[in-house]
């Protein structure tokens, strides 16, 4: 099923909650195949954006959304970039309020454009680009995939105890270090940082992401790993036994 062109507007909150729960209620957790239900939207959204977004549903926004976008993101996907007339430059542009993707659990999102404040907080697995982030940024994340296309703000990755997060031009006195480790990226990182930039690239049209795959090694080297410590600990443990 593919619907384009749905017109929603900051009145319009929570929009695809039920429909996730009908979804869930009929198929249970695994929900649907991917793909399944795709929903393009034009304006500005609501509060709660694609909450608790069951798997096998996408919706892609063109335009902006408040605070909340992809809260507990529970196996869709997101997608959200700026309006096609727009003459700014995304990465300059705040495209979701804060809090985005709060307590997700798992699938994906893509935002063509700055996250504000508190984005990823308590990510639990969900995957995620952007293109710049306000403070707190993936702030008490416990598992998931976060990446960085531009400046971030203060106090990044507080309270992060697990997952990673893949920043350009990190700026160390901008990271909370107390609990993570700032490591140069590794071929196995790269696999999933590439594979994760050109996705996104191809689902929001990013000239950002454009020009960094262009000079992939050079791009490489400007990225650094936020890798948690006690998580880093846990995995070396694993592969120790």
């Amino acid at each position: 099923v593919r619907l384009k062109g749905v017109p929603v507007n900051n009145v319009d909150r929570s929009v695809g909650g039920i429909l996730s729960f009908e979804v869930s209620k009929k198929y249970g957790a695994k929900g649907l195949p991917e793909g399944t239900l795709q929903v393009g939207f034009l304006g500005s959204s609501g509060q709660s954006f694609g909450n608790f977004l069951a798997p096998g549903i996408t919706f892609q926004l063109e335009g902006d959304a408040n605070d909340y976008i992809g809260k507990g993101l529970s196996g869709g996907t997101i997608i959200v970039y700026k309006p096609k007339q727009a003459t700014y430059a995304s990465q300059d542009s705040i495209i979701a309020g804060n809090a985005a993707l709060y307590g997700a659990t798992s699938g994906k999102a893509f935002f063509a454009g700055v996250a504000a404040e508190r984005f990823a907080v308590r990510n639990s697995g969900a995957q995620a680009v952007c293109e710049g982030v306000g403070d707190h940024g993936c702030e008490y994340m416990t598992r998931g995939t976060v990446v960085v296309l531009g400046a971030m703000g203060a106090n990044f990755a507080a309270g992060m105890s697990g997952g990673v997060a893949f920043v350009l031009d990190l700026e160390p006195a901008l990271c909370n270090v107390s609990q993570v480790h700032l490591e140069q990226i590794t071929d196995e990182d790269e696999t999933e940082l590439q594979a994760l930039i050109t996705e996104h690239e191809q689902l929001t049209g990013s000239l950002v992401a454009k020009e960094l795959l262009k000079k992939w090694p050079e791009t490489l080297k400007r990225f650094t790993k936020v890798f948690p410590k006690e998580y880093k600990k846990a995995l070396m443990a694993l592969k120790s036994k």
